[in-house]
């Protein structure tokens, strides 16, 4: 039997993993279909996506990342308002 999730802690989980996985898809169609930004390589834009997919649903790889860096770049990604500003960045110091 499958347990049910509810309450607060989870749907925040679950909107933020949302939120992760939106942003993933969207790097992924702008820098590694598309070629959007000669500044950034399909293959780093890749693994950017791949930080978003384990963010999403929690792989402890990614314990470091701040959260809300995290939220911010994805918010940036999909207002698609200069994303390279982010500390998560590829390249970014």
């Amino acid at each position: 039997m499958e347990e049910q999730r509810s309450g607060p802690v989870t749907a925040a989980h679950d909107t933020y993993g949302a939120l992760m996985l939106q942003a993933a898809g969207v790097i992924r169609l702008r820098y590694v279909v598309c070629g959007r930004d000669d500044e950034l390589s399909p293959v780093a834009a890749d693994d950017l996506a791949d930080v978003f997919e384990g963010l999403s649903n929690g792989n402890p790889a990614f314990d470091q990342i701040d959260p809300n860096e995290a939220i911010a770049l994805a918010h940036r990604l999909l207002d698609d308002d200069h994303p390279e500003q982010s500390r998560l960045w590829p390249g970014s110091p």
